[in-house]
């Protein structure tokens, strides 16, 4: 069901009485990189063979397990199925400029779906589609150093205060109204932070668009978890808590079951 029209027009009219500050946001950003799991419902983030651990990765997750310890379509049920594809919003909406540089690196972060950089040993995506919406939901395990993961996390925490409301310029010149706040998560993990983050605009002819993103992080150990759902309908928190839930319950049993078997 899509947000009513008076929540939209208000986060524009924010948007709006901003637009001055964003003469200087029109640059191209058709150079920056896409989401790397664009062409494949699920992928390996490691370079390391299944079943290896990298060198100096001490008792961390096998590939096979990080895929193991993925949250599916089996998991969420009807109406989620492995994904056809991004959709056009992405590049449509997320792909925006603003001035503030701790805004912009949520954008950015948004954008690619990457809170952490680079993993640090072998990690697995899966992406879904809600059927018959276009929502899409992104779950990935990684393993990260812990203090950089707590560090991403504060910076996710600090958000709401920092950014929580400024305007963003798409690459089209459409300003978007962004509002961000914080959004709470079942007690899972060794640490954990979740946003949710909304932009409110208006197409060439007009129409008003509403995009609703949460994202979700929680460190198990020395892996993170990084959930991404969004979509232009309705989005349900409690979606993002349950894979949240899940992911975090399965990720530490499979932990357990690696420290067992060492």
């Amino acid at each position: 069901m899509p947000r009513p029209p008076a929540t939209s027009r208000a986060l524009l009219a924010s948007a709006l009485s901003v637009t001055a500050l964003l003469a200087t946001a029109s640059c191209s950003l058709q150079d920056e990189p896409r989401p790397r799991w664009f062409s494949a419902p699920a992928t390996d983030t490691s370079a390391s063979p299944a079943g290896e651990r990298p060198p100096g990765s001490g008792a961390g997750l096998t590939q096979a397990q990080a895929q193991a310890a993925l949250v599916t379509e089996a998991d969420l049920g009807e109406p989620w199925v492995p994904t056809r594809g991004a959709k056009t919003w992405r590049d449509g909406l997320l792909k925006a400029r603003t001035e503030d540089p701790e805004c912009q690196r949520l954008l950015d972060s948004l954008y690619t779906e990457e809170l952490f950089g680079a993993p640090a040993g072998p990690g697995a995506t899966t992406a879904l589609d809600a059927a018959g919406t276009d929502a899409q939901l992104r779950y990935q395990i990684a393993a990260h150093p812990p203090a950089d993961v707590d560090r991403a996390l504060a910076w996710l925490k600090s958000l709401p205060d920092r950014c929580g409301q400024f305007a963003a310029t798409t690459t089209r010149g459409h300003v978007q109204g962004v509002q961000v706040s914080d959004m709470p998560l079942p007690p899972v993990g060794d640490a954990r932070q979740a946003l949710r983050v909304t932009m409110a605009g208006e197409t060439e002819d007009g129409k008003l668009t509403y995009l609703t993103v949460d994202v979700a992080a929680v460190r198990v150990g020395a892996e993170a978890i990084t959930v991404t759902h969004a979509g232009l309908d309705e989005v349900y928190e409690e979606v993002t808590q349950q894979a949240v839930r899940l992911g975090a319950e399965r990720l530490t049993e499979i932990r357990k079951q690696g420290r067992a078997a060492v």
